[in-house]
């Protein structure tokens, strides 16, 4: 599994890929390139994303990408995904290795190295930094510096994932940093998806 744990990561989102479309902009996604899918969703409930997520699986598989459900142990467990991703303000790693027992489970750290290497000590299978720019997702994410991902690729092992407000015009910046994983929302899915891939992409060839 960790062998998929690198290239570009997509998020969906509640606005830019309603329920009605998320499908075809994912399959959109995944055929120009996109390597990692998570599914995202802080409003409805798992009996009310779990047709989606089944389909999302589904659609990774054959296009040999991994899928990962945000802060939905519960679900992840019962539609085998591929990983389950988690924050500091969902359950933690401990109580969600219990419930989801089937794949990964990645971290957000913020800027924090330490929280990092804690949770990679509990079993983490990657851990997640940012942002490093405003996001328009997430606007109440706090700034850190890039020299967090050096200080990262330095103390853990697993792999290290860059997310927040990265484009096509800053991801070079991100990238000569050199996490395995570059996330993104907005850059991929508002707009023409397969140009926005293809130009993400090429920005993260340093």
């Amino acid at each position: 599994m960790s062998k998929l744990l690198k290239g570009l990561y997509a998020i969906t989102d509640e606005h830019l890929t309603p329920e009605e479309t998320m499908i075809s902009q994912v399959e959109e996604a995944l055929s120009a390139g996109v390597s990692i899918i998570q599914h995202r969703d802080k409003t409805k409930t798992d009996d009310e994303v779990e047709e989606t997520c089944r389909a999302l699986q589904a659609l990774c598989r054959s296009h040999n990408a991994l899928f990962i459900i945000d802060d939905r142990p519960h679900l992840a467990q019962k539609i085998k995904a591929d990983g389950l991703h988690i924050g500091k303000n969902d359950i933690t790693l401990a109580k969600a290795k219990k419930i989801f027992t089937h794949g990964i489970i990645g971290v957000s750290c913020y800027g924090s190295v330490i929280r990092a290497e804690e949770l990679e000590k509990e079993g983490a299978a990657y851990v997640a930094f940012g942002s490093f720019f405003p996001s328009p997702t997430k606007p109440k994410s706090g700034i850190i510096s890039t020299h967090v991902l050096n200080k990262a690729k330095e103390r853990v092992s697993v792999p290290v994932c860059a997310i927040g407000g990265i484009t096509k015009e800053n991801i070079t910046d991100i990238a000569k940093h050199k996490p395995e994983m570059i996330s993104v929302v907005s850059a991929v899915f508002q707009g023409d998806i397969k140009q926005n891939v293809e130009k993400l992409l090429q920005g993260m060839k340093i």
